[in-house]
């Protein structure tokens, strides 16, 4: 995210090779630590939830002194051209990686509607297994254990919420455009506005969360609606959140001068990361609450 400089005629002319840090391990076993502490609290041990907040917390501060010492490198005109295209490479495989984790839940989302359902609601299976079962979506589930629920609509709170994030991603190119021309209150102004629309999908998401569970009854136990409705949506979000943290940042060295119209690709790559959340969300606006 810092493969850009701001130093004037102190581009190195050979590919950087940062020194041996202990930023990977100490990463390691931040994540070990979120592991085993999820793990603990799933079953039931009082110390997963401090162990897993120890591990949160202690990964915070590595990935905080990890992009600063990016940062320091970057704008001690340490990379080069080179290095900004592996930067470029990385950004783009690590949004691929995104794409393909998003689509598991997408794919899972689609086979319970289009394939499970259908086929358990079948000649064969209500004669024998769940006569009473019909092929709808959502359902209680073929066996009826699932408690009542009732699903989601688009109206109002996920329009209010897909207004907002195509909203972002227009002030976020409006904000790309002033960079490029060198404006840097304007673009300061406008990338403020992104990250402020994103908090207000937040806390809509919050909301519509609350409204779920305590009016329609609709938990990550709600059958295959439920569980995939939640993990969509609840991914979604934490992916909102981490890139208004993203672009926050990029605000921050913004107003410190480390972007100039020619040398900002921390700043491209937290916009590239942005508006894939925004395709993301249009899926999700399409195929949980309407279709």
């Amino acid at each position: 995210m810092s493969a850009s400089h701001s130093v004037p005629n102190k581009e190195a002319p050979y590919y950087f090779v940062p020194a041996p840090s202990m930023h990977p391990a100490t990463a390691s076993l931040a994540l070990l630590f979120f592991g085993i502490g999820m793990a603990l609290w799933v079953n039931g041990n009082a110390a997963g939830m401090w162990c897993t907040a120890a591990g949160v917390l202690g990964l915070l501060f590595v990935l905080y002194r990890w992009f600063g010492d990016s940062i320091a490198e970057s704008e001690g005109g340490l990379y080069s051209k080179r290095v900004d295209v592996s930067y470029r490479w990385s950004m783009a495989w690590f949004i691929f990686s995104e794409v393909m984790f998003f689509s598991a839940f997408f794919g899972a989302l689609f086979y319970a509607r289009v394939y499970t359902t259908p086929w358990l609601s079948d000649f064969d299976h209500r004669m024998v297994l769940w006569p009473s079962f019909t092929g709808t979506w959502p359902n209680l589930g073929p066996a009826g254990v699932v408690e009542p629920f009732a699903a989601m609509g688009p109206f109002w709170i996920p329009t209010i919420n897909t207004a907002l994030l195509l909203t972002s991603g227009i002030t976020l190119t409006i904000s790309h455009h002033a960079l490029l021309a060198n404006n840097r209150s304007r673009c300061a102004l406008w990338l403020a506005i992104t990250i402020a629309l994103g908090a207000v999908f937040m806390v809509c998401q919050g909301y519509e969360y609350f409204h779920a569970y305590t009016e329609l009854n609709l938990k990550l136990s709600s059958g295959a609606f439920g569980s995939t409705f939640y993990m969509l949506t609840g991914f979604h979000g934490f992916h909102v959140t981490m890139g208004a943290l993203m672009l926050a940042v990029m605000l921050r060295r913004l107003l410190r001068g480390d972007f100039t119209a020619t040398h900002h690709f921390g700043f491209e790559g937290a916009a590239w990361y942005w508006h894939f959340v925004d395709v993301v969300w249009l899926g999700l606006y399409l195929f949980v609450y309407w279709f």
